[in-house]
């Protein structure tokens, strides 16, 4: 296995970041939904958002990295087999991904950071609060945080559906690619 991708497959890097940030981001969705259903005197009432800001933070930089890594790395080019329409739509789909997910950890931020104090990443060091001016910034920013993890919740479970249907109904490589297999 290559860790690079190359114009038939997508490398071990970029299947580690895929299906990383994949499990971390439905893991995440779950946890927070968990969490806010505590009350108080849980033993996980502090414990657990600690547990999704750090975690949060971490999904940023490995989404720092991977968009690095697409410039270093550039993906497959997609099959011949595809119509405009669908390179459009896949085009537009991860845009939308991507610029979803970095959207959701910037909102997330600003909720954690709304009361002028940083958030400690697993008690190694502290990001620091920079934005703590925006009127009702923890209401605004939890209400678009919410709205948003499930928008991409469903907007990526759509995504593995289409690649179960190029997998099992097209019959092409859109799949198997992504698992390191060779698309001829």
């Amino acid at each position: 296995m290559q860790w690079r991708n190359t114009p038939y497959r997508y490398g071990l890097v970029s299947m580690a970041l895929h299906w990383g940030i994949a499990l971390t981001v439905f893991s995440l969705f779950g946890l927070g939904l968990w969490m806010v259903e505590l009350d108080y005197y849980s033993s996980w009432s502090h414990t657990a958002p600690a547990l999704h800001k750090s975690i949060g933070l971490t999904l940023f930089a490995l989404m720092l990295l991977r968009l690095l890594w697409r410039f270093v790395s550039p993906p497959p080019p997609p099959l011949n087999s595809y119509s405009r329409m669908t390179r459009l739509g896949a085009t537009f789909g991860h845009a939308l991904l991507y610029l979803g997910l970095f959207a959701l950890m910037v909102s997330g931020y600003l909720i954690s950071t709304a009361d002028g104090r940083g958030i400690a990443v697993f008690g190694l060091f502290e990001v620091p609060a920079s934005i703590t001016s925006i009127p009702e910034q923890a209401d605004l920013a939890g209400w678009i945080h919410e709205y948003l993890a499930w928008g991409l919740v469903v907007f990526a479970s759509l995504h593995g559906l289409a690649a179960l249907k190029h997998h099992f109904i097209d019959r092409d490589a859109t799949l198997t690619r992504m698992l390191g297999r060779r698309a001829d």
